[in-house]
């Protein structure tokens, strides 16, 4: 591991966690990359923990699909591969299509002052360009869309789903230097449901993944 882990502190918040927190972050920001092995006994030497919150912590991360278990090896953080994220950016598309389609019908005006917010605060972290807090951003304004829809098994879906879209938004943002696109569709999306244009809120909001996809397949594929 090239760069030291740091525990992400939060006295509010156990310990096991807490190590999740931070080899999730570790994992998403790629400084765990796909295929790296996790030792439990080397892992809790760098943190300052016991095994037991970073065996708990693996585990957890197997669930979301961040960490796979391979036999005769261990844990290793789990392989982004086309299939898999063509699949998740496949669905990505519906799903965030739905929400903006549904938005249009039903989003309020606190709805609507929320999304606002959201793309002020993600064309803020694209100016300081701080990877990380980009990405929280992204996840923000599309997450606000997801909420104005008021369907809850979307944003329960949505949820669900987040870590394995956060993978692919690191690869993208990080390698896809026009990040004026992405200002500029938030935009396109947020003014279709502000005029309660479903066919355009739904096309915008495809489009916004569908070109993402394409950026993300060509440069795993490289």
């Amino acid at each position: 591991m090239a760069e030291k882990l740091k525990l992400e502190m939060d006295e509010s918040t156990p310990l096991r966690d807490v190590v999740y927190n931070t080899l999730r972050h570790a994992i998403l920001a790629n400084q765990l990359p796909p295929g790296t092995r996790l030792y439990e006994v080397h892992l809790a030497d760098e943190l300052g923990v016991s095994r037991t919150p970073v065996r708990e912590a693996i585990q957890k991360l197997e669930r979301d699909g961040l960490v796979v278990m391979r036999a005769k090896r261990g844990a290793e953080v789990a392989p982004i591969t086309l299939t898999q994220m063509r699949d998740v950016l496949e669905l990505r598309m519906i799903l965030d299509a739905l929400a903006a389609e549904l938005a249009c019908e039903r989003a309020t005006d606190e709805d609507i002052s929320i999304v606002e917010d959201a793309g002020v605060q993600f064309r803020r972290a694209l100016k300081e360009g701080n990877l990380h807090t980009i990405i929280e951003k992204d996840t923000l304004y599309h997450g606000s869309i997801s909420a104005a829809s008021h369907n809850k098994r979307l944003q329960e879906i949505n949820r669900e789903m987040e870590d394995q879209v956060n993978r692919y938004r690191y690869e993208t943002i990080k390698h896809f230097s026009d990040h004026s696109r992405l200002v500029t569709e938030h935009k396109d999306i947020l003014e279709a449901i502000k005029a309660h244009d479903k066919e355009k809120a739904a096309a915008t909001a495809r489009s916004h993944i569908s070109w993402q996809m394409d950026s993300f397949l060509e440069n795993l594929s490289d």
